[in-house]
């Protein structure tokens, strides 16, 4: 019987994690596919990068709502029923994100093109309102709504392996579980790839007709879509936990000392500390109230210093995993789907690596919770000095005329609307809101047509010429050509080195952050008394998303707005999305922003290593004799009445 009982165990666990690695995939996809989508959301809605990263933030909003009650009572209560409830949740928030799209009418962008080519053209009166203007607070709400479904997965989860499966494993474990998980990001980015080289309207208007590519900063992609193939996935992912039991094994009816002894049996020695594993064997000690338990929690200074860090490096992760697609479109001039393709198939297979070998070190020398923070911080700060040398990988500004260099191409300039305007266009009539650029032989972009000073066209789409172009012929070089076409001029040819180079030390900066990432998650867990583990994971979690899920994409982006070179203007006068951004304000605004967070998150980890450093020598190997159920890294706190025996 004995083993029957031990092989439903091993297979039980073996189940929910195979279950709980697809769950934690499908909720990163879709994670994931929301920040690949950004530029597309953006533009859709027409949308400052501001409120972008408000609509990104809904998620931690929602995550606020639940997540601290659902972490600290939920261990009490059917964890996996709970699981399976949430990525129903979840299937639902996303199916309305998507559906928006169909809310909407099609996607109108302006061009001079269509009113060239188009005799009935009818331009609505000021005073009428789009009806897409206020879309996007269906998305809004459907990010937040797969925000509250996400809230018992990840707590949940977490504790239901540490609690069943064998302490050796439990590390082992939850790196499997965590490069798993990398896969979903992965996914997420290559979907979002792929969706945004499809146009928003794809099979209801003539291709042939928009006159628009997936480089301009006008083009919106498929966004939608991404979202209708994530719902189905969560919605799958949700039933398996339907039918998985509360707990692997049932407390027998044995005497009190019979009960302690199998539970020394789960108490092993790691480096020189005893570390607890819990079981159903013998639950957890009854709660004594959130408040008390909360006080204990954040009473434990290892923990609190290191949720400290935590909250700094959250905050830099969050706004460099938006943006960082938006940096390469505007760094290095990448389309959305090219920077979103090469986030997915090179930078995230090499942050599962890095978690994957960090679990297996962790395993393999049996790394205490001191040498486990210090690998930690050695390999983060690794990756930050590699973080620096980006700053240096850079390409300038693309040369527009009046907004990056003169008319006349010799000079950089500071943009005001006056200085759009030439001698060579001032009697074209043009409007200083427009933005058609177009791309002169001398290698200068042109905001519009108009302002180039062209007088005539031929082509027709895409294939557009315009020609007689007056300021095209005052441009270096002498005697270049007067023609101009469609689409911003691309970036220098030196600018593809700078991109590989920063490619190369992004890709290595992500391996290096993430060997420590398994060696810092067991930290949290292994320096807080076993009772208090579920709620140390949803605090910890609960906190970084409510002062860095939440705040980051918003400062990121209202810092990213301050660089605007020219905004598009709504049909009645409102500012709505960027069309081109000063790049190098941009890499200093963004990177500086993010080594600034990183940095200052060292301090506090170079806090905690010194604290458990102190606490372990005091202890020794006397930690081996500390009463059951206390954690050495929280010695002096109260524990349950009945464990004192």
């Amino acid at each position: 019987a004995s083993v029957r009982t031990k092989l439903i165990v091993c297979v039980t666990i073996q189940i929910f994690i195979i279950a709980l690695s697809f769950a934690y995939f499908s909720k990163a996809l879709t994670g994931t596919y929301m920040k690949s989508s950004v530029t597309q959301i953006e533009r859709r809605f027409d949308l400052s990068s501001t409120h972008v990263g408000l609509i990104d933030g809904s998620f931690e909003m929602g995550n606020l709502l639940f997540l601290a009650v659902v972490s600290h009572f939920g261990a009490q209560l059917h964890r996996p029923r709970l699981i399976a409830a949430g990525c129903l949740l979840m299937a639902v928030g996303a199916l309305l994100t998507g559906l928006t799209h169909f809310f909407m009418g099609f996607y109108k962008y302006d061009t001079v093109i269509q009113v060239l080519q188009s005799s009935n053209v009818s331009i609505p009166a000021c005073c009428e309102r789009e009806s897409s203007s206020h879309m996007w607070i269906y998305v809004f709400l459907g990010n937040a709504l797969r925000g509250i479904g996400e809230t018992p997965v990840t707590p949940l989860g977490i504790s239901y392996i540490d609690d069943f499966a064998k302490a050796e494993n439990s590390p082992f474990y939850i790196a499997c579980l965590q490069t798993i998980t990398l896969l979903g990001p992965m996914f997420g980015f290559l979907l979002g790839s792929y969706c945004a080289k499809l146009y928003v309207d794809v099979g209801y208007v003539d291709m042939e007709s928009v006159t628009i590519t997936p480089k301009d900063s006008r083009w919106v992609g498929a966004w939608w879509l991404g979202f209708l193939i994530s719902s189905s996935l969560l919605l799958v992912s949700s039933i398996p936990f339907w039918f998985l039991p509360q707990c692997t094994e049932q407390q027998p009816n044995h005497q009190a000392d019979r009960n302690r002894k199998r539970l020394q049996q789960k108490c092993y020695s790691y480096g020189n500390v005893a570390l607890l594993v819990t079981s159903c064997i013998f639950p957890p000690c009854p709660s004594k109230g959130f408040l008390p338990s909360l006080k204990r929690l954040l009473g434990t200074p290892t923990y609190f210093l290191f949720l400290c860090a935590a909250i700094l490096k959250f905050n830099s992760f969050i706004g460099l995993l938006t943006f960082k697609a938006k940096y390469m479109e505007q760094q290095f001039g990448q389309s959305a789907s090219r920077a979103n393709f090469l986030i997915g198939v090179l930078n995230l297979p090499a942050v599962a690596v890095g978690i994957f070998l960090g679990g297996l070190l962790m395993r393999r020398y049996k790394l205490s919770v001191v040498s486990g923070a210090q690998l930690s911080f050695a390999t983060s700060f690794m990756g930050y000095l590699l973080l620096l040398l980006q700053f240096g990988t850079k390409c300038d500004n693309r040369p527009v005329a009046g907004l990056t260099v003169s008319y006349n191409g010799t000079q950089s300039v500071s943009y005001n609307g006056e200085m759009l305007f030439s001698d060579c266009n001032r009697d074209c009539s043009c409007s200083p809101n427009e933005w058609d650029p177009v791309c002169s032989d001398s290698g200068i972009t042109y905001v519009s047509p108009c302002m180039a000073g062209c007088l005539d066209s031929s082509g027709r789409g895409k294939n557009t010429v315009f020609h007689n172009c007056s300021c095209a012929s005052t441009s270096y070089p002498p005697g270049s050509s007067t023609s101009a076409r469609l689409g911003q001029c691309p970036h220098a040819k030196d600018c593809s080195r700078s991109f590989t180079s920063y490619m190369a030390v992004s890709v290595l900066s992500s391996f290096i952050n993430s060997l420590g990432a398994t060696p810092g998650y067991m930290v949290i867990i292994r320096c807080i008394t076993p009772d208090l583990k579920s709620l140390a994971l949803g605090i910890q979690t609960l906190v970084t998303r409510t002062l860095g899920g939440i705040p980051a994409p918003v400062y990121f982006g209202a810092l990213i707005d301050s660089t605007c070179l020219k905004w598009s203007i709504k049909k009645c006068g409102g500012k709505g999305a960027c069309r081109i951004y000063d790049s190098n304000m941009y890499r200093i605004i963004f990177l500086g922003l993010i080594t600034c967070l990183s940095g200052t998150s060292y301090f506090f980890m170079i806090a905690v290593i010194v604290l458990l450093k102190r606490q372990f020598w005091k202890l020794g190997l006397s930690a081996i004799f500390t009463p059951v159920g206390v954690s050495p890294c929280s010695i002096g706190a109260a524990s349950c009445e009945g464990r004192k025996s």
